[in-house]
């Protein structure tokens, strides 16, 4: 039993990417053992009131979270909000604001992959991603699993067993990323005007996967940050590797952040990150960011 442990980045099937259930998530923390979890869907809170009310019933701590998907520069940066309050009119704009852009933009992605000859609908996409936007590692998860036995040769790759278990992300860099074939400019909101207004909204803004790919936070980016208002940084991660880990929590020690700890679990779509993947969440880091709540 790990009595005091946390996982504060967990995703559920109210994001399009993800594929289990709020409840089935509470249930898996208590098998787990901790002590308390934060589901943090992209770009919506439909995983609340119900994650609060399975978690209060079988002996969780839920904390409410969502992880919004802004841009800085020119970057693409991941903003969980812990403790947020999921009725907040300000919180609920800005998502409808999101699911606006993002509605918009996956339906272009779809409609260049036609345009490259691939068989793929909107129809079929949205349907299969639950009515939420959807994003492009699930546009690319859906079509993979449609032509698996196609034959086309421009997918065979990505069934072959190296890449088999990241197939719709190697598909996202392939197609998706800028300069790529069926890229389409993101809309994201700006970071620092979601900073501003964090505390309006009840949420601890901390910064997710800082060493991920399309990341790659620097210590001068923080420093602005943390200007603006940011509280945490997500040290522990499937995204990072031991090297980018022990860099992380330097800078967190050394800017006075909170380091946060998440595994990023979504389910079949990482198969590669089970529950509980992330060890080294601890209750005293929730204590920590309560104290900074506003």
């Amino acid at each position: 039993m790990m009595e005091d442990h946390v996982d504060l980045h967990i995703h559920s099937n109210k994001s399009s990417d993800g594929d289990v259930s709020p409840y089935d998530i509470v249930q898996l923390a208590k098998e787990e053992g901790l002590r308390a979890i934060s589901i943090s869907d992209h770009d919506t809170v439909s995983a609340y009131p119900e994650a609060l009310y399975y978690g209060k019933e079988a002996g969780v701590e839920i904390i409410p979270n969502i992880e919004l998907t802004t841009l800085y520069g020119k970057r693409e940066f991941h903003l969980l909000l812990p403790f947020v309050d999921t009725s907040n009119d300000i919180l609920n704009e800005i998502v409808n604001k999101v699911a606006e852009g993002r509605l918009d933009e996956a339906r272009q992605r779809v409609q260049k992959l036609k345009e490259l000859e691939f068989d793929i609908t909107w129809e079929e996409v949205i349907e299969q991603s639950g009515g939420q936007p959807p994003l492009g590692v699930k546009i690319a998860q859906i079509l993979l699993k449609k032509q698996e036995k196609s034959g086309n040769f421009r997918i065979k790759k990505y069934f072959d067993s190296k890449n088999r278990d990241f197939a719709p992300y190697f598909f996202y860099k392939d197609y998706f990323m800028e300069g790529k074939p069926a890229y389409v400019p993101k809309r994201n909101i700006n970071l620092l005007d979601i900073l501003e207004i964090a505390p309006k909204m009840g949420g601890v803004p901390v910064l997710a996967h800082p060493g991920s790919y399309f990341m790659q936070v620097k210590e001068k980016d923080l420093i602005i940050l943390k200007e603006k208002g940011l509280q945490g940084l997500e040290v522990y991660t499937s995204y990072h590797d031991i090297s980018q880990t022990e860099t992380y929590k330097s800078m967190a020690e050394k800017l006075d952040l909170v380091p946060t700890a998440g595994s990023d679990f979504h389910g079949a779509i990482k198969p590669h990150i089970p529950f509980g993947f992330i060890k080294d969440g601890r209750y005293w880091m929730v204590d920590e960011l309560r104290k900074r709540k506003s």
